[in-house]
């Protein structure tokens, strides 16, 4: 009978059946067939109801829906094209920086290749860059920001995993700053082949650079530029909490938007960005309190120390587990919301990474890098399919664009996961 109900449920996941329902039916049945007495999606709402930090999430997300509704996105991307558009493959640089920072906001990929998608392929498009090189860009860029504070992710993370929120805003700035950099490579790489290929016939794929452009751009975004200032330097200078500086910066783009820019109107925009973020958030949180009752189940009955014991039989060195740790990472991340991913796996993965000695940060940057490539995982990563309806492009096609991206990444994984400094470099001991 148990059998035939869990394989349901998981039919019912399969046919598209909402995940915080899917999750739901799982604790309660698990619970059920195990004869204990739980009300635990109900405790575990409570529990989160009151955890100082879960404020900070629908703040932070309402800012970014904010940021992504008014011109900011042409401001920052006309300051990123001024600065770095001289450089052999600049605007893919910039194309990378703008998405990177409004993913961070936004907490979702999704928003930012339907958001920035529209903008960056046809400032692509005009510097001579192969549709095929953008496409794959802007897919790729769509996760980047991940592991830039305030990325919700993070704050999940930190909140399912008990690791200190603060130290992981910290820790994944450099790991992020390297994805960055291993597909900025490639883009300056492809820029200086392609300029050199055409000749000098060819469109110009650099912009000259000009003190004045730059000047204007600033003057433009002068109003967004503080905005990092709130969260970085008002949690790590003492001054906020995160959930402190989540208002603060909400405040602050509020005000922005709608009287210092006039971007937005107050009474006939916000209202329609309140909703629009806050069934996001709606979202998140109830994936998160169902799939925390089925989590509790799998920890009472000791799954995570009986796959322990599984790997302490098979596996007997710290790089042999990551890259197990790894591999199965990819593919949780290609088949399961990271929302979902993070609360699911989180629990069943510390205990074990702390017997092969993994520090908790490090394994949270990790975890999260891997889940940010796998949006991007053929056959079903999140982001290709996004990429697809956006430029309205088969799917396959968004395939092949995103390979190359897909490689790059897996190596900038690979360094993040075998060199633990770079995301301990500022996290105290």
């Amino acid at each position: 009978m148990a059998t035939l109900i869990f394989v349901t449920i998981v039919g019912f996941a399969l046919m598209g059946a909402p995940i915080f329902a899917v999750f739901s039916l799982l604790a309660l049945f698990s619970f059920y067939f195990a004869e204990v007495e739980s009300s635990a999606v109900a405790v575990e709402m409570v529990r989160l109801a009151h955890h100082p930090t879960l404020l900070a999430i629908p703040i932070f997300t309402f800012a970014g829906y904010l940021l992504a509704e008014s011109k900011t996105p042409d401001r920052l991307i006309r300051l990123a094209q001024s600065a770095l558009g001289w450089l052999p493959g600049g605007v893919a640089i910039v194309s990378l920086m703008v998405c990177a920072i409004f993913t961070a906001f936004t907490g979702g990929s999704g928003v930012t290749i339907i958001a920035l998608g529209g903008l960056l392929l046809p400032i692509l498009s005009k510097q001579g860059y192969d549709e095929r090189f953008s496409l794959g860009l802007i897919t790729a860029s769509g996760s980047l920001g991940l592991l830039f504070p305030p990325s919700l992710p993070i704050i999940l993370y930190g909140l399912v995993g008990k690791v200190d929120i603060d130290q992981l805003f910290l820790a994944g700035i450099v790991p992020c700053f390297v994805l960055i950099g291993v597909l900025s490579i490639y883009s300056i790489w492809m820029g200086s082949r392609a300029n050199k290929a055409a000749g000098p016939q060819a469109i110009a794929m650099r912009q000259e650079f000009s003190w004045k452009e730059l000047g204007d751009s600033l003057w433009q975004a002068r109003y967004e530029l503080p905005i990092p200032v709130f969260v970085l330097v008002g949690i790590y200078g003492g001054l906020t909490t995160a959930s402190e500086a989540s208002v603060v910066t909400a405040a602050y783009v509020l005000f922005m938007n709608c009287f210092l820019y006039k971007d937005l109107n107050l009474f006939k925009d916000v209202p329609r960005i309140t909703k629009e973020s806050m069934t996001l958030v709606g979202a998140i949180l109830l994936i998160l309190t169902c799939a925390l009752g089925f989590v509790n189940y799998i920890v009472d009955e000791d799954v995570p120390m009986l796959i322990l014991d599984f790997m302490k039989q098979h596996i007997d060195s710290q790089l042999t587990f990551l890259l197990c740790l790894n591999i199965f990472l990819l593919l949780v991340g290609m088949m399961l919301d990271i929302f979902a991913a993070i609360v699911v796996v989180v629990p069943i993965i510390t205990p074990i990474a702390a017997e092969f000695g993994v520090h908790p940060v490090h394994l949270a940057i990790i975890f999260l890098t891997n889940l940010e490539i796998g949006y991007l995982t053929p056959p079903v990563g999140l982001n290709l399919f996004i990429s697809s309806y956006r430029f309205k492009k088969p799917v396959t096609e968004i395939y092949k664009a995103s390979v190359p991206y897909l490689i790059l990444l897996l190596i900038g994984l690979a360094i993040i996961t075998y060199i633990p400094a770079i995301a301990l470099l500022w996290v105290n001991e």
